[in-house]
């Protein structure tokens, strides 16, 4: 959270075995307060794609796991990145095993063209799973041109 913002208390009611429930759950995640946590709920929750615009300016990742045995597979995956060289930031390649392979892709992008990417992988065959997960939704001005870094910024949320 930026220093800029100003913190403003209001009151949430929980059932009591919710409350419960949830003091253990935030607990077990690390967290220090509830405030914390219903914060970052609060912050999934808005950024959950399904309710986003097609036409968004978003940040995120694509998580894929696929058998490299399965023919053309790997090639395939790459043409498809190539494909989208404007909208991938970073990959990271990892080896599960001798047959599995997971590959984490961070995008940036529209929405929907990072929503086809995903569609197009997911669908190919020897790809065992495969998620797009947004992170980051650009309200300011609904794009990622002129976005520039001055000085230190916190990302940590």
């Amino acid at each position: 959270m930026a220093e800029k913002d100003e913190l403003i208390r209001f009151g949430v009611s929980f059932p009591a075995p919710l409350l419960e429930t949830f003091d253990g759950y935030i607990e077990a995640q690390g967290y220090t307060n509830r405030s914390e946590a219903i914060r970052d709920m609060a912050r999934r929750t808005i950024l959950d794609a399904s309710k986003l615009q097609d036409d968004e300016q978003v940040a995120g990742t694509i998580v894929m796991v696929y058998d490299h045995h399965v023919s053309e597979l790997p090639l395939v995956l790459m043409e498809l990145q190539h494909d989208y060289h404007d909208a991938i930031v970073s990959t990271m390649h990892v080896h599960l095993n001798h047959d599995q392979c997971l590959e984490v892709i961070v995008v940036r992008g529209k929405l929907s063209s990072l929503r086809k990417l995903k569609q197009q992988i997911q669908v190919q065959k020897g790809v065992t799973y495969a998620e797009l997960s947004v992170t980051y939704a650009d309200a300011r001005n609904g794009g990622t041109e002129g976005h520039h870094h001055h000085g230190h910024h916190d990302h940590r949320g």
